[in-house]
Parts: C-alpha cells; sequence; structure tokens
C-alpha cells in the first residue's frame, strides 16, 4: 500500500469521477426516504493542494485548472462546485482555491440530515487523517478495513437506499477479478444499491475484457460511461478514465450524455481522445 492521492488530486481523473458521483447523489436526493453512501477506497477525504507532494506533480493542472477556466457550467455541476467552494471556505469558485475534497467530502457536502456515509480506508495513515476530517460527525462512520471487506461486512444499509463506491489504487495485478467479485458478493447482499466503478484506461485490452467480464458475471442494467484526454494508442499511460454503473438511476444515461462530453471539451487536450456513454 504505497499509492497517496495527494500526488494526483484535482487531476482530470477526479473531476470526471467527483462529478458524476455528484450526479448520482443528486438522483438518490430526489426521494425524501434517507440513503446511505459507502466509499470502500476513501483516501483521506480532504486535499491540501499547497502540500509539497502536490505541488510536486502539480496533476491539478489537468483537470481542476481547466475546470475553474471553463464557462456556461452545466445545471449539474454545481453541487458539485458548490462542495470545492464549501471546503475553501468561499461562495463561488473564481481561483485557484487550496483544498480539493475528495469523493466523501463531496458527498458529506450534499448530505440531508436524515442520510450517512460509510468510509472503508487500508493505508494506516491515510485512515488517521480521514477520522480528523470527520472527527465527530455522527452521520459519518469511517473504519480501517480493506474495501472489499468492507462490501461483505456493511452491506445492505438498513436504508436499502444508497451508492458504493469502488474506487482503488490498482496497485495489484488482480485489481480488476477483485472489483468484479466484490460487485457480484455487494449483489448478492443487496441487490438493489447503486454501484459505481471507477477504472483507470492505460491499455484499451485489458478494460474491455474487465467490462466483458462484469457483463456476464453481473444480470442487472450496466451504463458505461468514459473519458479519454490523450490518444488511447499510447500505452501504459493514463490517457483516460471509466465508470462502471450498476442499475443506474432513471434518466441517468440522459443526464451524462449532457454532463460528459462537456466534461470532455473542457478537459482535453487539443481535442485529443473522446468520450462516450452507453449501456453494455
Amino acid at each position: 500500500m504505497n499509492y497517496r492521492h495527494i500526488y494526483h488530486a484535482g487531476i482530470f481523473a477526479d473531476i470526471f469521477k467527483h462529478a458524476i458521483v455528484s450526479v448520482l447523489i443528486q438522483s438518490l436526493l430526489s426521494k425524501e426516504k434517507p440513503f446511505c453512501y459507502v466509499d470502500t477506497h476513501a483516501g483521506i477525504g480532504l486535499y491540501d493542494l499547497q502540500q509539497a507532494a502536490a505541488q510536486k506533480t502539480q496533476e491539478y493542472a489537468t483537470g481542476l485548472v481547466p475546470l475553474l477556466r471553463a464557462e456556461n457550467y452545466p445545471a449539474l455541476l454545481k453541487p458539485y462546485l458548490a462542495a470545492i467552494a464549501a471546503y475553501n471556505k468561499v461562495d463561488n469558485i473564481t481561483v485557484m482555491p487550496r483544498y480539493y475534497p475528495g469523493s466523501p467530502c463531496v458527498v458529506r457536502h450534499l448530505l440531508r440530515e436524515q442520510d450517512r456515509m460509510i468510509l472503508s480506508e487500508l493505508h494506516q495513515e491515510d485512515v488517521k487523517y480521514l477520522k480528523q476530517v470527520f472527527w465527530n460527525d455522527k452521520q459519518v462512520a469511517v473504519h480501517h478495513v480493506d474495501g472489499y471487506q468492507a462490501i461483505k461486512a456493511f452491506l445492505p444499509p438498513k436504508e436499502r437506499r444508497g451508492l458504493v463506491l469502488i474506487d482503488p489504487p490498482y496497485e495489484q495485478e488482480n485489481e480488476f477479478a477483485k472489483i468484479i467479485d466484490a460487485l457480484v458478493m455487494g449483489l448478492q447482499q443487496w441487490e438493489t444499491g447503486v454501484y459505481a466503478v471507477w477504472y483507470p484506461l492505460k491499455d484499451r485490452m485489458i478494460t474491455n475484457h474487465f467490462l466483458r467480464k462484469i457483463k456476464t458475471r453481473v444480470d442487472k442494467e450496466i451504463l458505461v460511461t468514459e473519458l479519454t484526454i490523450y490518444s488511447t494508442e499510447i500505452k501504459n499511460t493514463l490517457n483516460g478514465c471509466g465508470m462502471v454503473i450498476v442499475n443506474p438511476p432513471w434518466q441517468l444515461e440522459e443526464k451524462l450524455n449532457a454532463l460528459v462530453p462537456w466534461l470532455w471539451n473542457v478537459l482535453s487536450l487539443n481535442k485529443q481522445g473522446g468520450c462516450r456513454v452507453e449501456f453494455i
């Protein structure tokens, strides 16, 4: 466990991921009944972009910077932007912020009083920081546990409504297989939950095999969305990323068809790459 997301905070993949997570949460907010958000690989929650690690790579230049320079934001993006502003204690984000909220903080900003979160993080130092971020927050439970074990331990939630985000660091060679096994197990325990899996796009053959295996083993509606900002012919480079959404909320395809092309237009470099939203 050597992966530290502080080196990559605010990268284009974060913008894509957190924008979509915020849309999924907005769908859950459309009903008054409470819901539970489960994050299997939560990280530290909030990232200080002035830290030496973030400044060393400045990967936020590929994501957060062009996002803040954009105009005519889609309405669906405004709750996400509001979350960034809130953690920087401003009303609107107009300049480069110091802090970038990860998925736990983006979701926490959107929760109502009746909703809650379960966060899992295995990295010993990261989970300590995560607990500090949500210290004494009764709506948030932070656990020092492997994310895949968390699926077995915490599903189904008592609310019977909610979202599970699976976003591992992809350090292990068998990560894709572990994700599929976790999805199958999760659906066995909670078949009506919404599951979102973020994945990197480095090798199209590996990704296509991953998606085919999910389709084979998961007998549910599966929506896939992807965004690439570089040419996909470049191997072993993070050319883009995608998200598999199992049990997608009503009208999600239409919402993402409005949002994802806008994100690609803002984040792509010289109009390289592309994007897609489709059921598999």
